[in-house]
Formats: C-alpha cells, sequence, structure tokens
C-alpha cells in the first residue's frame, strides 16, 4: 500500500513553542497510511457510501440528529450542555469519567499549604483550574465589559535564529521558539509577593462591509498589545497570538478519526486547482516522540487529547505532570524569583505535582464529553440553509462527517458516524485573520479548521456568541464574513446572497 511521508505532506517550516518533553534523534520520516487499515473491503465501501456529501437536501439525513455518533447526549438543552458524558460509556467508565470531572474543576492552591494534593499552583498562570477557561466545558471570551480575560490569553513564539534551531523546526522538535523571559505564554496572574508577568490589552476598529444586497455590517478589528510588564521587555522578533478556549465536547471522536480519512484531503499544493489547499499538522507526541498527526488546538499543534491536557496544566495552570514534569511551569531562567518558589511536588504522592491518575483522569473526562444532538434538522428553513452551506463551498474545509475507526482506543468512539464538520487541516485564512506567529508547520496566516458541532448552543452555555480564535467576531455572520485566505470564495458566496438566504444558512449553524 502507497503510504504518504513527512516529506511528501509538508512544506518548509520556518519557524513554529518547544514541546514538553525533550528533544531526541530520530531516524527516517514516518509512513502514513493512504488507506484505512482498520476496515475490511466490505467496510470500507460502506464507509464511503455513508460519508458521501448528501445532494438531497429535501430532508435530513438519517443519523444526522446523532452528531456525536452512539456517543450523542439528547439530554435538555440548557446550560450544562457541554457537560455530559458519552452516554455509550459503561457504569465503571462513568465513574471514571466523574473523577475526571472532580479535578476538572479542581482549584489548585500555591505552595506550601495544608491541602498538599492541590499544592502547586504557578508560580505564574492564568487560570487556578481547567474549568476556569473552559467555562461549563464551552467556549471562552475576550475581556468585555466587566468581565475579566481568564478564558483568554496570549501565547509567545519567535522564528527561528539560527541553523540549529532551523533544523530542530525541521525535524519537528520544537514548533518555535519562547521569548527567553516571558516563555511560551504570557502568564497575567502570580502566586503571592511574585510579580505577574503583565497583561494583554485589545483594542477594536469598526470596519464596515456592505454586502451584496445592501446590508451593511460592521467587524472589528482587534489590535492585541502587552502592557506592566513585569520583567522587562519582550523580544523584539515575539510574536503575540491571541487565544480564548475552545469548547471541549466530541474530542476522543475526534482522536478516533482515522488517519488516513484526514490525509486523504490534504492538497498542500492545490493540486486539483480549487483554491483549498488543506495541509497535515504534524507534532512530536510527548511521550514516544514519535511523528503524529496533529488535530487539537487552533494551529493543531497536539496529536493526542493527552498531549493537550498535558500542555494546558504546565501552560496555564502552571502544574507538573508526568508528560510536562516541569514545576516551576513556564517561568524561565530569566525569573529568578519565580524559580525559586517552592512547588507543590509531594514525594509521597508522586514525582510531580499532578502525578498519575490525574493527568489519566482528566484526560478520560476531554475525551468523553459528549456532543449535544442536533435541533431541527428537518426544518425547512435549517434544510435551506444546509443546502446554500454546501452549495457556497463552506463543506470544502468543514467536511460534514466521518466514521471513526474500528480499533479506537476506547469502545465507545469506535466505529461511529461522527458530524463534526471540520477537516482537521490546515488553511491560510487569510491576512484578516493572521496573527503572524508560526506553529510548526502552521504558518502565521493559517488555522486548523474548527469543528461547528454545539456552536448554535454557544450562547445557551456560555452566555455570549463571541467566535474565533480570538472572540473577535460578535457573532457567526461576523465570523463567516472574517474569512479569506482558502475561504474567500465561500466568504463571498455567503455575503453575496439575500437576507432571508442568509439567515437560513445561520439558522443551519445554529441548528448544530
Amino acid at each position: 500500500m502507497r503510504a504518504l511521508t513527512a516529506k511528501t505532506l509538508l512544506l518548509p517550516i520556518l519557524s513554529g513553542a518547544l514541546l514538553l518533553s525533550p528533544p531526541i534523534a530520530f531516524g527516517d520520516s514516518p509512513e502514513f497510511p493512504t488507506e484505512r487499515s482498520d476496515l475490511s473491503p466490505k467496510d470500507r465501501k460502506r464507509v464511503a457510501g455513508v460519508t458521501r456529501p448528501t445532494k438531497d437536501f429535501s430532508k435530513a439525513e438519517n443519523f444526522e440528529t446523532m452528531q456525536g455518533g452512539a456517543a450523542t447526549t439528547k439530554a435538555l438543552v440548557n446550560g450544562d450542555a457541554f457537560s455530559h458524558f458519552s452516554t455509550n460509556l459503561t457504569f465503571a467508565e462513568e465513574e471514571t469519567f466523574k473523577l475526571g470531572n472532580a479535578l476538572f474543576r479542581k482549584l489548585w492552591v500555591s505552595s506550601p499549604s495544608s491541602t498538599q494534593a492541590s499544592d502547586g499552583l504557578g508560580p505564574l498562570f492564568n487560570a487556578r483550574a481547567c474549568q476556569s477557561c473552559h467555562l461549563k466545558d464551552g467556549r471562552g471570551h475576550p475581556p468585555e465589559g466587566t468581565a475579566d480575560n481568564t478564558s483568554m490569553f496570549l501565547r509567545l513564539g519567535r522564528p527561528a535564529r539560527t541553523e540549529q534551531e532551523q533544523e530542530m523546526l525541521a525535524r519537528h522538535e520544537a514548533l518555535n521558539f519562547p521569548d527567553l523571559t516571558y516563555g511560551k505564554q504570557l502568564q497575567e496572574l502570580a502566586v503571592p509577593g511574585l510579580a505577574s508577568e503583565g497583561r494583554m490589552t485589545i483594542s477594536y476598529e469598526e470596519i464596515p462591509v456592505t454586502l451584496g444586497d445592501g446590508d451593511a455590517v460592521s467587524l472589528r478589528k482587534p489590535t492585541y498589545s502587552v502592557a506592566d510588564l513585569g520583567y522587562g521587555p519582550l523580544e523584539p522578533d515575539v510574536t503575540l497570538s491571541p487565544r480564548v478556549a475552545p469548547p471541549m465536547i466530541g474530542m476522543g471522536m475526534i482522536q478516533a478519526i482515522h488517519e488516513a480519512d484526514i490525509l486523504a484531503k490534504a492538497d498542500p499544493d492545490d493540486r486539483d486547482g480549487d483554491g483549498i489547499s488543506g495541509k497535515a499538522a504534524l507534532v512530536r507526541d510527548h511521550r514516544t516522540r514519535q511523528i503524529k498527526l496533529g488535530r487539537f488546538g487552533y494551529k493543531a499543534e497536539n496529536a493526542s487529547v493527552r498531549d493537550q491536557s498535558a500542555s494546558a496544566f504546565v501552560g496555564d495552570i502552571g502544574i507538573s505532570n508526568p508528560d510536562a514534569p516541569f514545576d516551576h511551569g513556564d517561568c524561565t531562567s530569566a525569573q529568578a524569583d519565580c524559580l525559586a518558589r517552592p512547588t507543590g511536588v509531594q514525594e509521597r504522592l508522586g514525582e510531580t505535582e499532578a502525578p498519575d491518575p490525574v493527568l489519566e483522569l482528566v484526560t478520560f473526562y476531554s475525551e468523553n464529553l459528549a456532543v449535544p444532538a442536533r435541533r431541527d434538522p428537518a426544518d425547512a428553513t435549517v434544510l435551506k440553509g444546509k443546502q446554500l452551506f454546501y452549495q457556497s463551498g463552506c463543506t470544502s474545509c468543514h467536511t460534514p462527517k466521518f466514521v471513526t475507526r474500528r480499533d479506537a482506543d476506547n469502545k465507545a468512539h469506535a466505529f461511529q458516524l461522527i458530524w463534526p464538520h471540520s477537516d482537521f487541516l490546515l488553511h491560510d485564512m487569510g491576512e484578516g485573520l493572521a496573527d503572524g506567529q508560526q506553529v510548526g508547520v502552521a504558518s502565521g496566516r493559517e488555522w486548523r479548521t474548527q469543528p461547528l458541532w454545539g456552536i448554535g448552543l454557544t450562547e445557551t452555555v456560555n452566555e455570549h456568541t463571541f467566535f474565533l480564535h480570538d472572540g473577535r467576531a460578535r457573532n457567526l455572520t461576523e465570523a463567516i464574513l472574517w474569512h479569506g485566505g482558502e475561504a474567500q470564495a465561500a466568504r463571498d458566496a455567503f455575503a453575496s446572497l439575500g437576507r432571508d438566504d442568509r439567515a437560513a444558512l445561520i439558522a443551519f449553524l445554529e441548528s448544530l
């Protein structure tokens, strides 16, 4: 069977934060299958049929309501809609999920304290708990009015400066390089007695946009900077990349999509000439150091839910764990006061502040937050909007459906028809959305296609409608109009629609 190698999948790397485990030497580039290795020929044909894009918009498709497969939750739609466990878990797994939930919500404290199992916060940090950023397991927000920016932060990164650093990037041993003083992320909070790193500032400029039918829309263009820096200036070539916390639902199902199905949609050189050149992200697994397909994070910088969780523990809260054993979090050698602070490591509990099984439990919880069922997929307006979504070219990146692999690690995720509406590839989204920060193979203009399932419940769960990686869009219409680059044609198709048709397309998105 012909295989794709890292060389054939990637464009040259120019820049891109260090992975949280030490780099090691490795041999030849890995090979990735171009066909699913988990399916019989009969199953392969069956999967091809069920995932083929529909051409019939007169009715809902079979199983379209169950957008998270058999794990989909049909619980009452309310503010807890993103916090239910996969409905096909075993009774024992439900208990594991609930233990993980408790740890996900746990507030960590600075060391030393009487609650030794909760010691280790920071010393520099952005939040005290996972739930503080992923509010109700949903979407974060920019600071608006009285709301703080706990669920939004600035990633820091610079390009390679030396041949050695270029080699590290080319070998996927680094994604980019941290600021020598402030590290990989601006930490706005600190334990008592320690200066915080600074604070993010945002200013907005309103940009008027006239749509095809004459309706006017205003987009807000953000400008980011830092104020009150506590440890001197940033390096001049360090870029600021704002991120709001993404929703947590469906992550285990995303992890269970076969690599071949994602790579089949990659076209980095746009050989088919459709203007869409999705690119696969390749990253190092934090434990094995093997090259894997990145699929989590705004720039697909993590290959697994565990890697994503380990990175967040140490980067956001300053809690070391077996996969990221950095007891002082993101403190750097230039921050002597930070490095002198006591850590939360308790020998009787383990070698890190969050020893096993803490990371395992939080990972299991994150893998099994259920996707809510669709609402009104057979509604006439929703069906019209779905047709317009397809006709406008949105599905070129927002791939509606996949069937997960038969040999998934968790039976609950195996061989499920799911509807994430994402291809999980990197796409150039134009200068308007560019952050200028390369992360691995993702350039400063490229982002992973975000899954759309659950997007219509954002206001119900999180009481806001701020979208995109930095929450600049105040509603779904603005989010679409910010699309550029490879998505420019789809954006223009939407902008050319009449008011009723635009409303129908939005109604479709709100049904997801």
